[in-house]
């Protein structure tokens, strides 16, 4: 059985850096065996790979693209709080946010950018339920945003040191 850090390489693909909160937020959380992450965005160091609405400015497989690489900013700040992206034995729910023009309306096939993704790092355990939203706007003018939920083995609970 393939693990996910072993899926990754051989997809080629690294964990990128967690990308820096845009404002009053931290990138990922985890409750018990769940770890949610924010909204991750289509941003390759620091920089955002494309702009615009989905249907204008950009074509699905555009569009699609940037929902993998938002995908794999959020697979990195979850691997961040689990500790290890083999940590994670679930994905639960794939959330994709599409800036789309008003007569676009293929944001599913837009989301199965993100989908295919977490599907091929996580196998089996990459199953999950989903949301694919038409929205006028994200931020920064990102074309996509993604967020995911996923179950985990809980951290360790770690005392303060005393001073």
């Amino acid at each position: 059985m393939t693990s996910p850090s072993e899926r990754l390489a051989e997809l080629g693909l690294r964990l990128p850096p967690v990308a820096a909160p845009l404002a009053a937020y931290v990138p990922a959380v985890q409750v018990g065996e769940l770890i949610y992450s924010s909204g991750q965005l289509p941003t390759v160091a620091g920089h955002l790979i494309a702009t615009g609405k989905v249907g204008a400015d950009l074509t699905l497989e555009e569009g699609a693209e940037c929902a993998r690489v938002a995908a794999l900013n959020a697979v990195a700040a979850i691997a961040a709080v689990a500790g290890d992206i083999d940590a994670v034995s679930e994905v639960i729910k794939v959330a994709v946010f599409v800036a789309s023009a008003p007569q676009f309306t293929s944001q599913p096939q837009v989301a199965n950018g993100a989908s295919q993704l977490v599907g091929d790092i996580f196998g089996a355990g990459g199953r999950h339920v989903r949301s694919a939203v038409g929205v006028a706007v994200l931020p920064q003018d990102a074309p996509v945003e993604v967020e995911l939920i996923v179950r985990a083995q809980p951290m360790p609970h770690v005392q303060p040191v005393a001073m």
